[in-house]
């Protein structure tokens, strides 16, 4: 992606200087009894992974967002990271890298056989610290959303009680994870879940300049905005900074619980913590771009908000020392093929490494001491994670490319992966139902259909949701919806498990039910006619991606026809009926509405939230805003109702996954 606003050759990237600023005078001072007031970070010691390579280690403590930093503190007697390596000598700085792992520690297949990624990340960290000369230093970071994607997540449950590991958390800290950043999906099950995981099962630090006021995690404790690691003399800090568009935030318990501007948040840290580092490395998961952009992930424009173009930008007007940014969030891959120019904003580079545990990135440097950013950077780059496909012969071209026996960590799989794989193993293996509804619940059928119309699957579990009701504590509903981001699979014909299940609903969605008028169902199916795609704009989309419009299905008491008109502006719904009556005819009338979380919080960069709808939908057209509806809390978890009524009824069938013309698209 091409952004000659920012763009700098690789030449300039190469000996650039950041613009001038005034230098702060006498950055760290100690006193006795320390604190951090506004304006101060207190510099605190702290002991690093031991599994990693970090020698010293300190945290940050304070609040980063109630201004600019003037000075860094430290309790009298406390050691600092002081420079030490003397003038004309170089340390080649070898960072290590992946993001949104999503829990695909190991992607488990009966017919392709079991690929090992978090292994592979293992065996290649060994190698390249047992190769590394004796002026080099190899770190290992995550860029964020270690959870919510694999069946790995039911082990971290829904309350305390239920907790077993955070297996995310703890395969990283045996990898040799040094610092990690905090990602939008960390939250997915709530804060209190999270504390649990990090105190039961990171031995790093977490890191997040712009996550405030949560009533479960905090600041400080549980998490700090900044960080300085020292190795071999080498003094690097770094940054965590967390998405604002796509962090669920506004979770009833945990309503105050807050994302910053991660680019407040850089001006105000980065220019202190350069002064006591050599190096400074941003982990951001924010998103690759600005404002409304295409990688990555998604199928069409979605919002990024603040992304890493804002944060690079800023960042490299702040400090003359060399800084990169390790990213995430967007899932889009960088540098495969070495450096992009594009991909340097003001002398900051940056790079991500896909998602779901595809590649391991990496970023080499050669850093001289006072040097600044001269002649600083050698080598970027992705190393594959290979898939394994034990159904490809030898002869194959393809076949090297695919994982074998020696390219994992056997040792570390059977220590550290094994015993997680052992508590999920009857839950992974067992048979919920039948799938008898044949290609009309596919993977192919639902990725050709779920943003363009109806669909079997997705009708089904609306439908399903709503049978599930009749034991709801406060009562049946009227109506059940769920997004087409949501649903990231279809189901195969025969025997299904928990989870085949687990892969077609992935995210960690709770049930919410609100009271709505019929003027408010009225406007928000309305709302969602501007969301579909459109046959004219089809082939410019990529429909096995994310197209974050926030479509919605609906169960079948609600049934209308979607008139597209000449243009977005002109689509309407007509002709809607709820429980057999006309809508219209019912404005005052109260109903029961079924809701996943992720659009009861608004939907965040799908827009039920007020904004403007994105992912290419034209005239900033705003969408509806749903956050401010009267929710009750059921407590119960999306997915799980999906499974119990899959069990009752046996299975899928071509009689509960059907098309019924609840939608018609005219």
């Amino acid at each position: 992606m091409a952004h000659a606003k920012y763009s700098l050759s690789r030449r300039a990237f190469l000996t650039s200087s950041a613009a001038s600023f005034a230098a702060l005078s006498s950055i760290v001072a100690f006193r006795a009894n320390a604190q951090a007031s506004a304006g101060e970070l207190l510099l605190v010691p702290a002991t690093p992974n031991p599994n990693g390579t970090i020698e010293r280690l300190f945290l940050l403590h304070g609040d980063p967002l109630a201004g600019p930093i003037r000075q860094i503190v430290t309790e009298a007697g406390n050691p600092v990271p002081a420079p030490t390596m003397e003038p004309g000598a170089r340390r080649v700085l070898r960072l290590m890298h992946f993001n949104d792992m999503h829990n695909h520690i190991t992607d488990m297949d009966d017919k392709r056989g079991d690929t090992h990624r978090m292994s592979q990340i293992a065996r290649r960290m060994q190698d390249t610290r047992a190769a590394a000369a004796e002026n080099e230093v190899v770190l290992l970071l995550g860029g964020g959303d270690d959870h919510t994607g694999s069946v790995f997540d039911e082990l971290l449950g829904w309350a305390p009680e239920e907790f077993v590991a955070d297996a995310g958390y703890r395969v990283n800290s045996a990898a040799g994870v040094d610092v990690a950043v905090l990602g939008n999906h960390e939250f997915d099950r709530g804060a209190e879940m999270l504390r649990i995981g990090i105190e039961r099962d990171a031995r790093f630090p977490l890191l997040s300049a712009n996550v405030h006021s949560s009533a479960h995690i905090a600041r400080d404790r549980d998490y700090t905005a900044a960080a300085v690691a020292e190795v071999k003399g080498l003094r690097i800090g770094f940054i965590g900074l967390t998405t604002q568009v796509d962090t669920r935030i506004g979770q009833p318990d945990d309503p105050n619980m807050g994302v910053a501007s991660p680019v407040e948040a850089i001006r105000n840290v980065m220019p202190a913590l350069s002064q006591i580092c050599d190096v400074v490395v941003i982990l951001s998961h924010c998103g690759y771009g600005t404002g409304q952009s295409r990688s990555g992930k998604a199928g069409a424009d979605r919002s990024i908000g603040e992304g890493d173009f804002d944060i690079a930008a800023a960042a490299g007007l702040l400090t003359d020392k060399p800084v990169i940014l390790i990213g995430g969030h967007s899932h889009t891959r960088l540098n495969a093929e070495g450096l992009n120019p594009d991909n340097i904003i003001e002398g900051v580079l940056m790079t991500q490494a896909e998602a779901n545990g595809k590649y391991l990135g990496e970023i080499t440097m050669s850093l001289a001491a006072d040097q600044g950013r001269k002649g600083w950077f050698t080598h970027v780059g992705l190393h594959p994670i290979k898939p394994r496909d034990d159904r490809v012969a030898a002869d194959d071209p393809k076949f090297a490319t695919l994982e074998k026996d020696g390219d994992f960590d056997t040792a570390f799989e059977e220590t550290h992966v094994a015993p997680l794989r052992l508590a999920l193993q009857s839950k992974l293996a067992e048979t919920i139902g039948i799938v008898t509804a044949g290609e009309a619940v596919s993977t192919a059928t639902v990725e050709a259909e779920r943003y363009v119309g109806e669909n079997a699957l997705l009708n089904f579990m609306n439908d399903a949701l709503v049978k599930r009701s009749a034991g709801f504590a406060n009562g049946t509903i009227d109506l059940a919806l769920f997004n087409a981001t949501a649903i990231l699979a279809g189901v195969a014909q025969g025997p299904l498990s928990f989870g085949s299940w687990y892969d077609v609903m992935p995210y960690a969605d709770q049930v919410h039910v609100a009271t709505m008028t019929g003027a408010q169902i009225h406007e928000m199916v309305q709302s969602n006619a501007k969301r579909i795609v459109r046959p004219e704009e089809a082939d410019t989309l990529d429909f096995k991606g994310f197209i974050s419009r926030g479509f919605l299905h609906f169960s079948e008491g609600l049934r209308y026809r979607l008139v597209l008109g000449d243009s977005v502006g002109e689509a309407r719904a007509e002709e809607i009926t709820l429980h057999g009556q006309p809508l219209a005819s019912m404005p005052e009338r109260l109903f029961r509405v079924a809701f996943n979380s992720y659009v009861r919080l608004g939907g965040f960069s799908e827009a039920w939230n007020g904004k403007a709808i994105g992912a290419g939908v034209p005239g900033q057209i705003p969408g509806m805003d749903l956050r401010g509806l009267d929710y009750e809390e059921s407590g119960l978890v999306y997915r799980n109702e999906i499974i119990a009524q899959i069990r009752q009824d046996g299975g899928i069938s071509a009689e509960t996954a059907r098309l019924d013309g609840r939608l018609i698209i005219a």
